[in-house]
């Protein structure tokens, strides 16, 4: 990390100059403060540990044949029992809410999902590769009725939601499907209502983590009302961190058509948002810190969508936001109304989420839009490559660190080579001071002189250090939600990278720093006192040699341990390269400029213009 480094005189009260400097580094280090603060999460007391995602399911043995064989007479039967006909279901679909459930597994490359006949939904979705915080396999779905529904009106005045309706269909033999190379495996549910049917098609295939569905409403112009009807996922996904205050951080949903994406965001507490966008609609999701649900229209007939989100309390000071999607469909009285979807249900990886090409990958944090093409077209691809030989992450940070280290060469010589002639002159600017110390604005005047005679630019220093801050941010934006971090060792006690590494664990909480001290970022503070250490030579600036440092390791204690390893070792990095450069330069004489090279500054013009002060 390019340190703040302060030797501009301001102790000075006539000196406007220093006071502006000073004043440029105190608001560029407020800002960058104010920032860590607002997306700094604190760590959250030992949360109880979930229960497996699906210790049947994963422990289900994988059929002798792929040859899928249904069963013989398998619909989900309605039941015959005393049970009462629910009349809020209406004439049409009284009674479709009775029934036995049935459910099987469909297992591909990437995920294990388990569907049920009631609804038709998708009751768990486990994905082989990922584990949780605690090591159980990251399930998403988030309701144990299941998701992925309809909803519509009928004409007799009735609210359905498929989700709470039985339907039937040929469950595989066994009850379970093992999908491999390019096999695919389609389902068909169908709910039947007393007049006219709706079908339910799945279609898995092996190596995604998408799934293809096909709704059909066969003879129910008379049954469907208000020319609608919404597929639905209803109930968020699982959280899967440690932190939920940090995941519910980068939890939001959205919606995307017409070039325009729309989110709805539960970020305080109570918040209740909602959105009902209209117009064709690509795609709507939803997302935690590193997973996402997605429903993408396949038939570009989607004419809306509907978003809600839910700020909920939880135990420990915990929180999470819950978020449900919808797209709208147009429903035209015609004999069969057909919607495709593709319903994407994974993990957030760039080259995946990319892949779709449907800008899907807007969902994804990679910081502001005027920085995202830095970490979208530099930094990922950069990052990829050097892990494509290099299995260890933390060894690809570093490696990543040398790599930027020497692409910000320029810039990091800039500001030392000014700020060197800043020292330089330190002298000369006191004799100015104590001969000008009544008359405050010629003070100034002589100032600028000074630094035009000498090619001094008193915001060399400056400038540099903001040119870095977009590529700070985007750095932020990579590490801190890069799920190719997530659970990444490095080495000793640095186990996951997408983490703060706990060197130290406190028995009481400390404000801002929190109950523990990250072990990275201590060495990062004691770096950053190094840098200030070697560049601070003001006597009246000497407390920020500690300041900074402290500031810094207390904000960024809470920062994913891949973050701070990055920034240790571009600090060792700076620190050696101002060794060089001082040694080199040291007794290098400050040079005037010649005199018909010398330009008037901007600053200069302005003092020329300002009107003279009555001297007391």
């Amino acid at each position: 990390m390019t340190p703040f480094r302060k030797n501009f005189h301001s102790g000075n009260n006539d000196n406007i100059m220093g006071r502006q400097e000073t004043l440029g580094f105190v608001l560029i280090a407020a800002i960058l403060m104010a920032w860590m603060y607002y997306t700094s999460p604190q760590r959250q007391p030992e949360q109880q540990k979930s229960a497996p995602a699906t210790e049947q399911t994963a422990n289900t043995p994988a059929p002798q044949t792929k040859e899928i064989v249904p069963q013989k007479n398998t619909p989900a039967p309605r039941t015959t029992t005393d049970q009462p006909v629910n009349d809020s279901l209406g004439k049409y679909f009284s009674g479709t809410e009775i029934g036995k459930e049935q459910t099987f597994t469909v297992e591909t490359d990437n995920y294990i999902a388990v569907l049920s006949t009631r609804g038709g939904a998708v009751k768990q979705w486990s994905l082989k590769k990922h584990k949780t915080w605690d090591k159980h396999p990251v399930q998403l779905v988030n309701d144990p009725r299941g998701d992925f529904s309809i909803l519509f009106s009928t004409t007799d005045g009735r609210m359905i939601n498929t989700r709470n309706h039985f339907f039937s269909a040929q469950i595989p033999a066994g009850g379970n499907v093992v999908l491999t190379g390019d096999e695919r495996f389609e389902i068909r549910f169908i709910l039947a209502a007393s007049e006219g049917r709706l079908v339910k098609t799945l279609t898995f295939k092996n190596g995604v983590y998408d799934l293809d569905a096909e709704f059909t409403f066969e003879g129910m112009q008379s049954v469907v009302a208000n020319y609608e009807y919404q597929i639905l996922w209803e109930n968020g996904i699982t959280y899967t961190e440690y932190n939920s205050v940090d995941e519910s951080n980068l939890a939001s949903s959205y919606s995307y058509g017409g070039g325009e994406l729309m989110e709805v965001n539960a970020s305080s507490e109570g918040e209740n948002p909602k959105a009902d966008p209209s117009g064709q609609t690509e795609w709507v999701a939803l997302r935690n810190k590193y997973f996402a649900v997605a429903l993408m229209s396949q038939d570009k007939k989607a004419i809306g969508a509907y978003l809600e989100g839910q700020h909920l309390l939880k135990p420990n000071g915990g929180v999470v936001e819950q978020y449900s999607i919808a797209l709208k469909y147009p429903f035209k009285n015609t004999v069969n109304e057909t919607a495709k979807i593709s319903a994407y249900i994974g993990p957030l990886e760039f080259t995946t989420i990319k892949g779709y090409d449907r800008d899907l990958d807007k969902i994804m944090s990679l910081g502001w839009s005027w920085i995202r093409p830095i970490t979208e077209y530099i930094f990922i691809p950069l990052f990829r490559f050097i892990h494509s030989f290099i299995s260890n992450y933390g060894l690809v940070i570093i490696i990543f660190s040398i790599l930027i280290k020497f692409a910000l060469q320029p810039l990091t010589k800039s500001s030392m080579s000014s700020m060197r002639k800043m020292q330089k002159l330190q002298p000369l600017m006191q004799e100015l001071r104590e001969k000008y110390k009544n008359d405050a604005q010629q003070l100034n005047l002589q100032t600028m002189k000074l630094y035009k005679d000498y090619g001094v630019n008193p915001a060399g220093g400056c400038l540099p250090l903001l040119l870095q801050l977009p590529i700070l941010y985007a750095l932020y934006s990579l590490f801190s939600a890069s799920i190719e971090l997530r659970q990444e060792p490095f080495m000793l006690w640095m186990s996951d990278l997408s983490v703060p590494d706990v060197l130290v664990s406190l028995p009481f909480t400390v404000p801002l720093l929190g109950n523990f001290i990250s072990g990275l970022t201590l060495a990062m503070g004691v770096t950053m006192f190094i840098q200030q250490k070697q560049t601070v030579t003001d006597p009246t600036q000497k407390a920020m040699i500690w300041m900074m440092p402290i500031m810094m390791t207390v904000m960024f204690n809470h920062f994913p341990s891949g973050l701070n390893l990055y920034y240790f070792v571009f600090n060792l990095l700076s620190i050696g390269q101002q060794y060089y450069f001082n040694q080199r330069h040291k007794d290098e004489p400050l040079k005037m400029v010649p005199e018909n090279k010398r330009k008037p500054g901007f600053m200069e013009r302005m003092q020329q213009n300002l009107p003279k002060q009555p001297k007391k």
